[in-house]
């Protein structure tokens, strides 16, 4: 754990921003920085049968059901025993906790799988194309898999899944979506929540933003990483949704739209406006870096 938390400061400004590639100036101006991500959070009812159980920025979700639990990412740092300790908080146990999965599989968000699973006995459930990532502990990861500060804890992956296929727990369904680019696996899920007699459609979106360093005109160990972004895109635009919740607290603007204590209001979070246009901001932003590495390419094979 001491590895991890050293690697947080790293990592933060690293990883993405909410709507566009991160710089370490731009860290602690949007929420996104190390402090945010290990700052603990009280634990809530989103809508129905999903909860939050994740610190101030780093995103961890509940999904209850009557044959057990599903926990989608986790965090750095102590995260398995905090989220653990959430879970208690609000009623549940988590050794009912029988699927562990993750919108994808970096540090920030799977670094506490491993413990999860001695804890719960749950079986890890994952993306086929992030599966050998989280096997490695990192290390083969595109873009950091050669910074030892990017590394966590390897774990055993039970099943994968295709993009578009189903997980199912309890009469619970979570849908699949590819949101490949930021890594090879990297997933959406959607789901159908029921309270107070509404019907809500949840997307839990891995936001389509790029890292810093990373190319459109190919990367070792990923050639097609522009088309996996454009594939993205049109597939988050085209969605029907009615709750927007994301990877980052800070994705979806968690705390513009919730404070602790405020009384259970699942519309707070009914936001399909905003999630369209993050989606076209971010897919600007891969546009304009499409144009640039191109016109890098061209300028460095003319100088060969």
């Amino acid at each position: 754990m001491t590895r991890q938390l050293l690697a947080v400061a790293s990592l933060a400004a690293l990883l993405s921003a909410p709507l566009a590639a991160q710089t370490p100036a731009s860290v602690a101006q949007n929420g996104t920085n190390n402090a945010d991500w290990v700052k603990p959070f009280t634990p809530f009812q989103i809508v129905g049968n999903l909860y939050w159980v994740g610190g101030y920025d780093l995103a961890v979700y509940l999904v209850t059901t009557p044959q057990g639990h599903i926990l989608i990412n986790t965090g750095v740092g102590d995260t398995a025993k905090q989220i653990a300790a959430s879970m208690t908080q609000l009623g549940f146990k988590i050794a009912d906790v029988k699927i562990l999965t993750a919108t994808h599989a970096h540090l920030d968000h799977v670094a506490g799988l491993a413990e999860l699973k001695r804890m719960s006995g749950a079986q890890v459930v994952i993306n086929e194309r992030d599966k050998a990532l989280l096997e490695s502990g990192g290390a083969t990861d595109f873009a950091f898999g050669k910074n030892p500060g990017m590394r966590f804890e390897p774990v055993t992956v039970d099943r994968t899944f295709k993009a578009g296929e189903a997980i199912t727990l309890g009469g619970v369904t979570l849908t699949t979506h590819s949101a490949a680019g930021h890594t090879k696996g990297a997933t959406s899920f959607t789901l159908n929540v029921q309270d107070s007699g509404k019907t809500y459609r949840v997307v839990i979106a891995n936001m389509g933003s790029i890292n810093p360093g990373v190319k459109m005109t190919g990367m070792p160990g990923y050639d097609n990483i522009a088309t996996d972004y454009a594939q993205t895109f049109l597939s988050q635009k085209d969605m029907k949704i009615d709750i927007w919740l994301a990877s980052h607290a800070s994705q979806f603007k968690l705390h513009e739209k919730y404070t602790p204590g405020a009384p259970h209001n699942p519309d707070r979070f009914v936001d399909p406006t905003g999630f369209r246009q993050a989606v076209l901001r971010l897919e600007k932003a891969y546009l304009d870096q499409v144009a640039k590495d191109k016109r890098e390419a061209e300028e460095a094979a003319r100088k060969k």
